[in-house]
C-alpha cells in the first residue's frame, strides 16, 4: 500500500522540513520572536505595569510623554503604558483565537465538501458564497450588532466571517489529493471516511491552511482593533487597543501621544505576523526549498 503520510524525501514530516526551513528566514523568526514576546509580556503585565490599568491621575490629564508616565497619559489621566501592556492580551488572543476557531470549523466543513464533491460540495459553496457576498468588515459589524458587544462575542463574529474562506482554501487542497494512490489504497481496504480525511488527506492538505492562517492572523487582529473602533468590540474599562485609538481621536492635535502609542503596537504586532506569515508561505513552497 502507498504511503499515506507525507515525507520528504530525506524521510522527514512536511511540518518538520517547514520549520526547518523557516529556521533559516532572519526576518521570519524575528516576527516570530517579537509576536511571542508580546504575548509574554502581555501575559505578564499586572506583575510589572507601574499604574493600574482604571488609576486616573486628574492632575496629569492628557500629559506627554515623561518618567513618571512613559507613553503619557490619556484624558482621564491613566497611564498609557500600563493600558497598552494589559489590554496587549486581549488585542493579541483575539488574533489567536479567531483563527484557531474559524479554521476548526473550516477544517471539518472544508474536508467533507472536499472528499464527497457531488451535492454535498455544491450546496457547502453555496452557503459560503452567501457569506462571502458582504463585505468582510460590514458582515462582521452585522454579527457584532446581532451578538453583542464584549470579547467573546467579537471572537465569535470574526470567527463566522473567517469560515467561508478556510473552508475554501481546504477544499481546493483536498480536492487536488482527493484521486491520489495512496487514498484509493485507503479505500482499497475498507478504512472508514472520518479515517481517510482526518488521518491521510488532511495531513497532505494542510500546508495551505498553515499559510492561511499566519497570513489571516494579522488581518483578524486589524478586524477586531477596528470593531473596537467603531464601539462594536472589547468595551471599557478593558483597554483593548482599537478601543484606546477610538477614545485618542477627538484629543488627536492637543496629545498626538494618546494615537501614537496604542498604533505603534498594532502596527509592530502586524508587522511581526506578517514577517512569520510571508516566511511560513516561503517555507511551504517546495520550489522554495534549498
Amino acid at each position: 500500500m502507498a504511503d499515506t503520510k507525507k515525507k520528504t524525501r530525506n524521510g522527514q514530516s512536511e511540518f518538520a522540513m517547514i520549520w526547518k526551513q523557516l529556521k533559516k528566514n532572519k526576518l521570519a523568526m524575528a516576527g516570530l520572536i517579537i509576536f511571542l514576546l508580546e504575548l509574554v509580556l502581555a501575559f505578564l503585565a499586572p506583575l510589572y505595569i507601574p499604574y493600574g490599568i482604571t488609576e486616573m491621575d486628574p492632575v496629569a490629564q492628557r500629559a506627554a510623554p515623561s518618567a513618571a508616565h512613559w507613553f503619557g497619559t490619556d484624558n482621564l489621566g491613566r497611564d498609557i503604558f500600563s493600558r497598552i501592556c494589559y489590554g496587549g492580551k486581549y488585542s493579541l488572543t483575539m488574533g489567536i483565537i479567531t483563527i484557531l476557531l474559524s479554521n476548526g470549523v473550516g477544517i471539518v466543513i472544508g474536508a467533507v465538501a472536499g472528499y464527497f464533491g457531488g451535492w454535498v460540495d455544491n450546496l457547502i459553496m453555496r452557503i459560503c458564497d452567501v457569506f462571502q457576498s458582504m463585505p468582510g468588515m460590514l458582515l462582521n459589524i452585522v454579527l457584532c450588532a446581532v451578538l453583542g458587544s464584549g470579547w467573546f462575542n467579537t471572537i465569535l463574529a470574526l470567527a463566522i466571517g473567517n469560515v467561508p474562506g478556510s473552508v475554501r482554501m481546504l477544499r481546493a487542497s483536498m480536492l487536488k489529493q482527493r484521486g491520489a494512490e495512496y487514498v484509493e489504497a485507503c479505500q482499497s481496504i475498507n478504512c472508514s471516511t472520518p479515517r481517510i480525511i482526518f488521518s491521510h488527506l488532511l495531513p497532505n492538505s494542510f500546508s495551505p491552511m498553515l499559510v492561511g492562517m499566519s497570513m489571516g492572523m494579522s488581518m483578524m487582529m486589524t478586524m477586531a482593533a477596528s470593531l473596537s473602533f467603531i464601539g462594536l468590540g472589547i468595551q471599557p474599562p478593558i483597554p483593548d487597543w482599537g478601543a484606546m485609538l477610538s477614545d485618542a481621536r477627538q484629543f488627536i492635535r492637543i496629545a498626538p501621544h494618546m494615537i501614537i502609542f496604542p498604533g505603534i503596537a498594532i502596527a509592530i504586532s502586524v508587522l511581526a505576523l506578517n514577517l512569520l506569515g510571508d516566511g511560513i508561505r516561503d517555507a511551504a513552497d517546495p520550489k522554495l526549498r534549498r
